[in-house]
């Protein structure tokens, strides 16, 4: 899932956990949210394809396993803070980028390509296709997945500015 995706489905999430309870998306929910959907992109990329420290850019952050124990972490924090919203919208933004990559391989039946989210215990996946964001970004195709992740992109932004675009506060006022 490309990270307009990521940040598309972890909004429609939050927005509509934070709903459930009757209530809206804060300014700090959202930009943790925003931040937590793409933290597993912005840890395993660079690691892989800038210092070949990883196996793949979805390895390390990309695991259940330590993905598990950021989250605590996170949660943890954030309740010392006194900011449980907060770190609970990271983590939401964190999980929903997980279950994002885990789509299309589940959908096309590849179980053997969600092996991603048990490493190290799993052996990593082998990708074909470039190492690079360039790379990635050159290579991008038109497909029915792409098509669907810029619908939901849409939708996202609809509930976003419907819920006042949250997260922006600060730069409304400075620039507003």
């Amino acid at each position: 899932m490309w990270p307009w995706g990521h940040l598309a489905v972890g909004y429609l999430a939050y927005a509509l956990l934070r709903r459930r309870s009757g209530d809206y998306p804060t300014e700090h929910g959202t930009v943790a949210l925003a931040f937590g959907t793409q933290a597993p992109d912005l840890v395993d990329k660079p690691l892989a394809w800038w210092f070949a420290l990883l196996p793949n850019g979805r390895s390390l952050a990309h695991s259940v396993l330590i993905a598990g124990l950021v989250w605590i972490v996170v949660l943890a924090v954030a309740r010392r803070l006194g900011q449980r919203e907060v770190g609970a919208a990271f983590v939401v933004g964190y999980a929903f980028h997980l279950a994002g990559d885990a789509l299309q391989p589940a959908l096309a039946g590849n179980v053997a390509d969600l092996a991603f989210l048990a490493w190290p215990v799993l052996p990593p996946v082998v990708y074909d296709g470039p190492g690079s964001f360039v790379g990635h970004f050159l290579g991008m195709e038109l497909t029915p997945f792409l098509l669907f992740e810029f619908a939901l992109v849409a939708v996202a932004l609809a509930c976003w500015v419907r819920d006042g675009a949250p997260g922006t506060a600060r730069l409304r006022a400075q620039f507003g």
